[in-house]
């Protein structure tokens, strides 16, 4: 299993959003980054990524799944965009801020500190471990 970060602005796509489609989930579309669409095709059923509020929150307030694999995204304008379909797991007990991730040493490697643009990030496990501990957050 892997990890992953998803980015979202709360105003277009929040975690509540994710929460209410259910155990069907949904497409995460959008993303016009190559970087970011090769990433979503690393993916693999079952791997989990944190739900990231960005802009206001900055913060990671829960945690999805991967549910369908990297898929032609359905709303891109022509066929050089896919998307991985992702499913609420379970929220936050404590968001953690990217403030909160900057000040910590060890997630100084973390591509949420390093490259805060991109939309899909990978996390490694040991980061994984930390963002959750910070969030108090079962793993």
């Amino acid at each position: 299993m892997r990890y992953w970060l998803f980015k979202s602005e709360p105003d277009s796509w929040s975690w509540d959003d994710t929460v209410a489609k259910g155990q069907t989930g949904e497409e995460w579309d959008g993303v016009r980054n190559y970087q970011a669409r090769n990433f979503m095709r690393e993916m693999a059923l079952g791997d989990l990524g944190f739900f990231y509020h960005s802009q206001s929150d900055k913060a990671v307030v829960g945690i999805v799944e991967v549910c369908a694999t990297a898929h032609p995204e359905s709303k891109a304008p022509d066929d050089r965009w896919d998307c991985v379909d992702i499913r609420a797991v379970r929220p936050f007990a404590k968001p953690v801020t990217l403030q909160m991730c900057k000040d910590n040493p060890r997630l100084s490697k973390m591509a949420l500190v390093k490259s805060a643009r991109l939309s899909v990030q990978p996390v490694s496990a040991e980061e994984w471990c930390i963002v959750c501990e910070l969030g108090e957050t079962e793993r």
